[in-house]
């Protein structure tokens, strides 16, 4: 569990904040299918309502709460792998700390 452990939380808290900077930047490429899936349909129905002559405010508001949503959930799950890095390092450090503590004599 040492330091490879927390080089790999290292890399995945940079993957997930890349992703959560992407999304606030309005990219699509970090949502999941689902997500994405979603946003077309939404640009869609407001692409249907501009040829109508309706106002897209509806699919707008749509895209936005989408994106709210991913900007959530991105949010998480960076807080979730700082939270795990930190209990890591704790471990390692009482682990070094019991180890010099049992090996003073």
């Amino acid at each position: 569990m040492g330091n490879s452990e927390i080089r790999r939380l290292d890399r995945e808290i940079e993957r997930s904040a890349k992703k959560l900077e992407a999304v606030r930047r309005g990219e699509w490429w970090p949502l999941t299918s689902r997500e994405r899936l979603s946003m077309t349909r939404a640009m869609a129905s407001g692409a249907r309502s501009v040829h109508k002559g309706r106002s897209t405010g509806r699919a707008e508001d749509r895209m936005d709460s989408i994106g709210s949503a991913a900007e959530m959930r991105l949010n998480a799950e960076l807080m979730a792998l700082h939270g795990e890095r930190q209990r890591l390092i704790t471990e390692a450090a009482r682990a070094k700390a019991a180890k010099k503590k049992s090996s003073w004599w």
